[in-house]
């Protein structure tokens, strides 16, 4: 089962299965400073799987979107490759197109890592931050060919018509997370996983749109009939569930101290553990995503839950899953991109990288 915080009370409920928990919680895209993902995916079900003793594996494999909408306290917004397809160019912010130097061949109709890849390098190496996506040479026509990109960019006071388009690349899909089998099923007895929260190996090092209906609907499926045939004794094995333990007093002036660590960790990560990325660099953000999250749990022991602390604990639990899994790699792989190791490793091509917390008694605590 699970303890089940419910909003409308701010009481955190005791949920008890009647035969199995399966985890259909979505992405992890919250982590990163510029994301397609909605405000809901903040890794919660990669986080409370693994303090579960589940399998994850693959988390270095994130997905970036090489062209969103770039605008300073909006939501990110999804520019279709469709408008590169239609001739869309990418420029820098004087107005050189820069595709040239990254793929003379393909140019804008790279695949996506490659065009990611090259924005994320213009951005750094100008220190800009977005680069211009031009579509003006359709005049009229692109708000019939892209009516919704057009009113999206027009609220922003943006037309594609007459000017080009801010764009960023951002967190995308986790091709990683809680390893299952054919049937949704985890190494943990009764638990399921499916979609975006579950690594199936649809995927692999990088991610085809088709896969994501694949693994969230042919998977969802399987994991339903199979739980229904199944008879499992979850409940008449499982040791006496102890009541929630809420004790503790929040403190407001420190919650504003903690709060400010989700913006800390979406940059670190978009800095650090982004497009590209070294050694170096990962290091850096491991030994900082640590101590962030040594801060949030003494703080989470000692206070009663919300919402927000629970999504926080679980971005800076599921950033440094990331981190370590991208560590683990020694090699350039689809989505994972290491300047240490810019070339492919074949010996690895079937090598899943995996994590997996090892619990002992002490790992009980109703606040775990």
């Amino acid at each position: 089962g699970a303890y089940v915080l419910r909003e409308a009370t701010g009481k955190v409920e005791t949920v008890i299965a009647k035969c199995a928990v399966l985890l259909a919680t979505g992405g992890a895209g919250q982590i990163y400073l510029h994301t397609t993902n909605p405000l809901i995916a903040t890794g919660d079900g990669v986080a409370m799987a693994y303090r579960a003793g589940a399998l994850i594996a693959n988390m270095e494999f994130i997905q970036f979107h090489p062209t969103t909408l770039y605008s300073e306290g909006a939501r990110s917004f999804l520019i279709s490759e469709a408008v590169r397809g239609a001739g869309g160019t990418l420029k820098n912010l004087s107005g050189e197109r820069f595709m040239v130097d990254y793929d003379a061949e393909r140019m804008e109709l790279a695949p996506r890592d490659i065009v990611a890849r090259a924005i994320d390098a213009e951005l750094k190496k100008r220190g800009e931050t977005h680069v211009w996506l031009d579509i003006t040479h359709l005049g009229a026509a692109a708000k019939k060919e892209f009516p919704n990109i057009y009113a999206k960019c027009k609220e922003q006071g943006i037309d594609i018509t007459k000017q080009p388009i801010p764009v960023v690349p951002a967190a995308h899909y986790s091709c990683g997370g809680v390893v299952t089998d054919l049937d949704g099923r985890t190494n943990i007895t009764s638990l399921y996983a499916c979609g975006e929260v579950a690594m199936t190996g649809v995927h692999g090092a990088n991610r085809l749109a088709s896969n994501s209906l694949l693994e969230s609907l042919v998977f969802a499926e399987r994991s339903a009939s199979k739980l229904l045939s199944t008879q499992h004794s979850a409940l008449s094995t499982s040791p006496r569930i102890r009541p929630w333990d809420d004790s503790g007093t929040e403190n407001a002036e420190e919650w504003v101290v903690i709060e400010h660590d989700r913006r800390e960790i979406q940059q670190l990560m978009w800095d650090y553990v982004g497009i590209v990325r070294s050694t170096y660099r990962l290091k850096r953000a491991e030994r900082r995503l640590r101590l962030i999250r040594k801060e949030i749990k003494a703080y989470y022991r000692r206070t009663k839950v919300t919402i927000d602390l629970l999504e926080l604990r679980n971005i800076a639990e599921t950033a440094l899953l990331i981190v370590r899994s991208a560590l683990k790699r020694h090699e350039s792989r689809g989505l994972h991109y290491m300047l240490d190791y810019p070339q492919t490793d074949k010996r690895l091509a079937d090598v899943d990288t995996t994590i997996r917390r090892h619990l002992t008694k002490n790992n009980t605590s109703t606040k775990e």
